[in-house]
């Protein structure tokens, strides 16, 4: 039986595309009376289902606010204006919004590695970068690997900093049996179609911060206190009727998506620690990756291929996959000006992190082809090479 990569001339394991990632919505008969009731009485904004996810989310997550907005990117960009952060450090190996957000409330960045195993803001880096001009730690749970929070909530103690989690793959992660959301000064969640709580787009800000809660909740609404006379330059992150109406019924099904996550982890390590040149990232004991994407890493001299390769043979097999994040936020265009270290590990995760598909309701039956497709790949890894890079071949002829 033939069972040669799609690259070199057998038929791709799936006939037809496999997504990168799958929303789990509720079923439409599942809202159709409550979408009928907002259309029919056209409650698009400011409603019921508003107050009933953040009353909702606030206990999931064990925080006294979580306010709902129209984006992570919005809910960041509103907590750093409302916390004056004009200098916060940062990790490389993030999402652009991370930064973006931040400069877009006139704050700088200040770029610090990652740790090469969790993907995760390196602690003791971040404590060297802080000068008399940082206002913050901004870090993230990469991926849905929790980060070292007990350390860095110690570190901003020690320095009297703000400390800021872009939270965005989060919803799902627990920190010491818990869901991660009430450490910090504030942290904030994405709810967009590749996470596992999904409002279509949209947002939420946790903290225990009173004022906090009460300026983004202000800023959400152009800084309007209600005259039309705006105490600050706010913008408009509302966050619509019928998106909060799908995450209020996405927060159930919230725990079965991410233990099914970790079963399909297993199901990938099992199929692939064994072949040379893969890594993991490393989830700290006690803690639970809700595993928004799962990401391995590829050493091009064990496993044959590289990361680029491996991708392109998948592809062939109808397999769609994600490169985060490359390039790197600190070597993108936007941000040349900010002065950065040399971050290596950033570097690294960047050329050499792939991203499967992964979503919660995939089969086991699944997740065993895409492996079978990196197992056949790694297999004629230098037939693949020659097939990818014709121009070797006949250099070498």
């Amino acid at each position: 039986m033939n069972d040669r990569p799609a690259l070199l001339g057998s038929s791709p394991i799936f006939e037809e595309r496999l997504q990168f990632a799958k929303p789990d919505l509720p079923a439409f008969i599942d809202i159709a009376d409550e979408v009928r009731t907002i259309v029919e009485r056209g409650a698009v904004t400011k409603g019921k289902h508003l107050e009933l996810l953040e009353e909702a989310l606030a206990t999931h997550l064990g925080v006294k606010h979580a306010v709902a907005v129209s984006s992570c990117t919005t809910g960041l960009m509103l907590t750093y204006q409302a916390l004056n952060i004009k200098e916060a450090v940062l990790p490389g190996f993030t999402f652009m919004a991370t930064a973006s957000s931040l400069v877009w409330a006139g704050g700088r960045p200040v770029f610090v590695d990652v740790d090469s195993e969790t993907m995760n803001l390196d602690v003791d880096l971040a404590e060297r970068a802080i000068t008399s001009r940082t206002d913050a730690i901004v870090a993230t749970h990469n991926f849905g690997n929790p980060a070292d929070v007990s350390e860095l909530q110690a570190m901003a103690e020690r320095h009297g900093l703000r400390l800021i989690f872009d939270a965005a793959h989060g919803m799902g992660s627990q920190f010491k049996g818990k869901p991660v959301g009430c450490e910090g000064d504030a942290q904030v969640f994405s709810l967009s179609a590749t996470k596992l709580l999904i409002a279509g787009e949209g947002g939420v800000v946790a903290t225990n911060d009173d004022e906090l809660a009460k300026k983004i909740r202000k800023g959400r609404e152009y800084g309007n206190n209600g005259d039309y006379d705006s105490d600050f330059a706010g913008i408009n992150a509302r966050l619509p009727e019928l998106s909060a109406l799908i995450a209020r019924h996405s927060l159930n099904k919230l725990e079965t998506a991410a233990r099914r996550r970790n079963e399909l982890k297993g199901i990938y390590n099992e199929h692939l620690s064994a072949l040379p040149g893969l890594g993991f990232q490393r989830v700290r004991a006690g803690n639970r990756s809700s595993y928004t994407y799962f990401a391995i890493t590829i050493d091009p001299a064990k496993f044959g291929l590289s990361r680029d390769g491996l991708a392109a043979a998948l592809d062939a097999e109808n397999i769609e996959t994600r490169r985060y994040y490359d390039p790197p936020v600190h070597r993108h265009r936007a941000y040349r000006d900010y002065a950065t270290a040399n971050l290596p590990n950033s570097d690294f995760l960047a050329a050499h992190s792939l991203s499967l598909p992964i979503w919660s309701q995939m089969s086991t039956e699944v997740v065993s082809r895409i492996c079978h497709a990196i197992e056949r790949a790694q297999r004629y890894s230098q037939e693949l090479k020659l097939a990818l890079n014709p121009s070797t071949s006949m250099a070498h002829a």
